[in-house]
């Protein structure tokens, strides 16, 4: 096994070279979707209008060097509030919204079409789910943070 992680790390250290980009976390380093930054308080009061229910919304992307079809995968939260995207898929490096109220969903933004809001301003965690159920991320937040936090 230590052959092996010897012999990774000049190609390793190559591929940052080349590209120069440096993996921060596990995820990034495996390549995945993940959960990238979450808009928990809408801005202004919280008045149920679309407006203000799509001012709240998960950011999720894909660290990977592939695209990845996100059929089945469902965002969730502890209450059990879940958003199940449909058959799209997500391009290598880009970031995908999903919104909280109604809108036409496009290919960098999907509408859960809700008439409540579904993350908590105080605290909470979103959670990301393969279509197998398995984890792919989840991040947290509570009152320390502003109005929305960086995964």
């Amino acid at each position: 096994m230590r052959k092996r992680i010897r012999a990774a790390l000049p190609a390793l250290a190559g591929a940052v070279a080349l590209t120069g980009t440096v993996l921060s976390s596990p995820a990034e380093a495996a390549g995945g979707v993940t959960i990238h930054r979450v808009y928990f308080d809408s801005p202004g009061k919280d008045t149920r209008t679309n407006t203000s229910l799509n001012g709240e919304w998960v950011q999720i992307r894909n660290t990977g060097a592939s695209a990845v079809s996100l059929k089945g995968w469902v965002l969730k939260d502890p209450d059990n509030h879940k958003y199940t995207f449909p058959n799209i898929k997500i391009g290598a490096g880009k970031y995908l919204k999903v919104r909280t109220g109604s809108g036409t969903d496009t290919s960098a933004t999907k509408y859960q079409n809700r008439r409540a809001y579904v993350w908590n301003n105080t605290s909470d965690t979103a959670t990301l789910l393969r279509a197998s159920g398995t984890k792919a991320d989840s991040c947290s937040w509570t009152t320390r943070d502003a109005s929305d936090k960086y995964c």
